[in-house]
C-alpha cells in the first residue's frame, strides 16, 4: 500500500470572474521513503496540489472531487478536528518564504516549542529540549542562544533551516517542500538541498518536492510529475523524464536549461504565456504554445499514454509515433479530428 495515494483530484477556486480549475483531475502515489518531484511553471497547480493534501486552501478554494488517501485513510471530507491530528504531525509542509511563515513578534524558540506542544504530549521542558535538538539537526549554530532570538535576527538561509526544523519536529511521515529554495541565493540553495537530502536518508521520511527548478528535481527526486494548467502532462522516474522526455512541454523545459554545452548561446524559452485557467482551450492546454502542435491537438485532449511501465505522457505526439510504426490504431473520431 502506498503511503499517499491521490486519485482524480480536482480543486477549484470560485471567483467573481468564474470557476478557476486550479487542479483538474490529477492522480499519483507516493511510497514510503521516496522523494517525489512536482515541477512546472508558476500557475501550473503545484502549490494548490500541496495545499489540497494539507487542506489549507484559501476561502474561495474547494476540493470538488477525487480522493486523497494517507496510509489508507481518506482525507477528503474528514472534519477539521481529525485533519489537525494529521497536519503538522503526520504530514508537514515548508512554505516558500520563511520570513512570512514565521511570526516576527515571537522568538524562534517559542514558535518551535509551540509546534511541538501542539502536536505531541511533551511538556514544556521536553519541548524545549526537542527544539534545541532539531536546531542542531539542521546545523544551526549555538542553538540555545538562537532559541531566544527573533526571525529578523536570522539570515534567509537560517530562517529556512528553522522552518525545516519546525516541520520535522514531530517526525512526520511526509514532508512537503513548497519551493523551499526560491528566495535564497545559489550557495544557500545548495546547502538547503543537501541538508534535506541527508535528513531524508537519516529519518526515512517521504518528501514531495515542489519547484520550478529542474536542477533540484534531478538532484533529489526518485519520481517526477510535470504539471501544466492544473493537469499532469508527464510522469515517471527521474531518469525517464530527464533522458527520455515524451511531452512537448517537458521538452521545452529541458531546452530552457543552461548547460556547459550551451555556454555563450541563446537559450530557447517556451514561447507564449501560461494558459488562462478561466478560458481553457478545447484540446490540449499546451497546444497554443507548442511548436509541434497538430490539428488534433487543438480539437481533442490527449489521453495518458504509457511509454513504459515507469513512464506516462499525455501528448498526441506519442500516439502519432505509434500510428506511424503500426502499434496504435486511431479511433474514427480521432481520425476525423486530425484531418
Amino acid at each position: 500500500m502506498a503511503l499517499l495515494e491521490v486519485k482524480n483530484l480536482r480543486t477549484s477556486f470560485f471567483t467573481d470572474a468564474g470557476e478557476v480549475k486550479a487542479v483538474n483531475g490529477i492522480s499519483f502515489q507516493l511510497d514510503y521513503g521516496k522523494v517525489l518531484g512536482i515541477v512546472g511553471e508558476s500557475g501550473s497547480g503545484k502549490s494548490v496540489t500541496a495545499y489540497s493534501i494539507m487542506q489549507i486552501l484559501a476561502g474561495t478554494g474547494k476540493i470538488i472531487g477525487g480522493s486523497i488517501k494517507f496510509a489508507g485513510k481518506e482525507l477528503v471530507g474528514i472534519s477539521e478536528k481529525e485533519m489537525k491530528k494529521i497536519r503538522g504531525n503526520k504530514i508537514s509542509i515548508i512554505f516558500q518564504d520563511p520570513m512570512t511563515s514565521l511570526n516576527p513578534t515571537y522568538t524562534i524558540g517559542h514558535q518551535l516549542m509551540e509546534a511541538i506542544l501542539l502536536h505531541t504530549d511533551r511538556d514544556k521542558k521536553e519541548a524545549y529540549d526537542r527544539a534545541v535538538e532539531m536546531l542542531k539537526l539542521v546545523n544551526v549554530n549555538e542553538p540555545e542562544k538562537r532559541m531566544k532570538q527573533y526571525p529578523h535576527e536570522f539570515s534567509g538561509g537560517m530562517r529556512q533551516r528553522v522552518m525545516i526544523a519546525m516541520a520535522l519536529a514531530c517526525e512526520p511521515d511526509i514532508l512537503i517542500a513548497d519551493e523551499p529554495t526560491t528566495a535564497l541565493d545559489v550557495t544557500i540553495q545548495a546547502q538547503i538541498i543537501e541538508l534535506m537530502g541527508s535528513l531524508q536518508k537519516q529519518l526515512g521520511m517521504a518528501i514531495i518536492m515542489i519547484t520550478h527548478d529542474l536542477g533540484v528535481i534531478a538532484q533529489m527526486c526518485d519520481e517526477v510529475i510535470v504539471m501544466y494548467a492544473g493537469s499532469i502532462c508527464e510522469q515517471g522516474t527521474a531518469d525517464e523524464i530527464f533522458y527520455n522526455p515524451c511531452h512537448e512541454y517537458t521538452k521545452g523545459l529541458m531546452r530552457s536549461i543552461p548547460t556547459a554545452d550551451t555556454a555563450g548561446q541563446r537559450l530557447h524559452p517556451i514561447s507564449g504565456t501560461p494558459i488562462d485557467l478561466l478560458n481553457m482551450p478545447k484540446g490540449c492546454p499546451f497546444a497554443p504554445r507548442c511548436d509541434a502542435a497538430m490539428k488534433i491537438c487543438t480539437q481533442c485532449a490527449a489521453t495518458p499514454f504509457d511509454i513504459n511501465e515507469n513512464h506516462r505522457a499525455t501528448c498526441w505526439m506519442n500516439i502519432k509515433k505509434g500510428v506511424e510504426n503500426g502499434t496504435i490504431e486511431l479511433k474514427e473520431e480521432e481520425e476525423q479530428a486530425d484531418e
